[in-house]
């Protein structure tokens, strides 16, 4: 058993594929099992949130696609992306010694500039894993993350928004090491998740978060990030009025302080 009563999977390592999610998904359709895990060398149609790609030189990433077999109330599924931010940001600080951040919902940042990402998507499929194939449909969520290793240099168009450990540290570290502690990392915060609800990755995620106190703009409301709600909503106080914000890609001001503990 893997730290906070997981049971880690079989690991597929592929080369070059078109992503790891549909690899992933494919899977899941044949019966694979709870947190079994899909990683590539290469992506060429990577895709991140809101159907956005993303792509890697060969082997300058870690792309990795984790099947999940929820054992939650549907209304925590979401939280599942702000606990595997947490499970990243904390490895990437174990093994690199990056300060890594969290940028609501699913980014993970290295000063102010991406550094990981994290993707979840979830669709009924018709096997429950295991090898069994059950006459009703079951339940999959697929996460997928993406974190810059070995990149030396960007696009233009991502110079500015993106980093690497490379870039951060000086040298590329292990695809495996980063790979093992991701996973150990997302054992335990899925662990404490599925037994304790989302209050520790709340509080984590609070501590490590790159928006909060920040002025912030998602979707159509602008304001200060406040605080993180209990089910993983962002709350921002738009002229002392709190809105609840569950979706949306946030563009980040300058900090104004920090309202609440971090």
């Amino acid at each position: 058993m893997a730290p906070g009563g997981s049971t880690p999977g079989v690991i597929v390592r592929l080369g070059t594929v078109d992503s790891t999610q549909s690899v992933a998904f494919a899977l899941a359709e044949r019966g694979a099992a709870d947190r079994t895990v899909v990683v590539a060398d290469q992506q060429l149609a990577g895709r991140g949130r809101r159907g956005r790609s993303w792509s890697a030189p060969a082997g300058t990433s870690l792309l990795a696609s984790i099947i999940v077999r929820p054992r939650l109330p549907q209304a925590l599924l979401p939280t599942l992306s702000l606990t595997t931010a947490v499970a990243v940001g904390e490895a990437l600080r174990r093994v690199t010694g990056v300060d890594a951040r969290l940028k609501w919902p699913n980014d993970v940042l290295v000063a102010g500039r991406k550094i990981a990402g994290i993707l979840l998507e979830s669709r009924m499929t018709g096997a429950s894993g295991g090898g069994s194939a059950p006459t009703t449909p079951a339940m999959v969520t697929i996460i997928g993350v993406g974190i810059n290793l070995g990149q030396r240099e960007f696009p233009p168009d991502l110079a500015d928004s993106a980093t690497s450990v490379a870039l951060e540290t000086g040298r590329a570290p292990s695809r495996e090491a980063v790979l093992t502690a991701a996973l150990e990392e997302f054992d335990v915060w899925r662990g404490r998740l599925e037994a304790e609800g989302f209050g520790p990755i709340r509080e984590d995620w609070r501590r490590l978060s790159d928006t909060l106190g920040r002025r912030v703009t998602v979707e159509d409301v602008a304001g200060v990030a406040a605080d993180l709600d209990t089910d993983g909503a962002l709350l921002v106080d738009v002229g002392g009025s709190i809105k609840r914000v569950v979706a949306g890609m946030v563009s980040s001001g300058e900090s104004i302080g920090t309202p609440v503990p971090r």
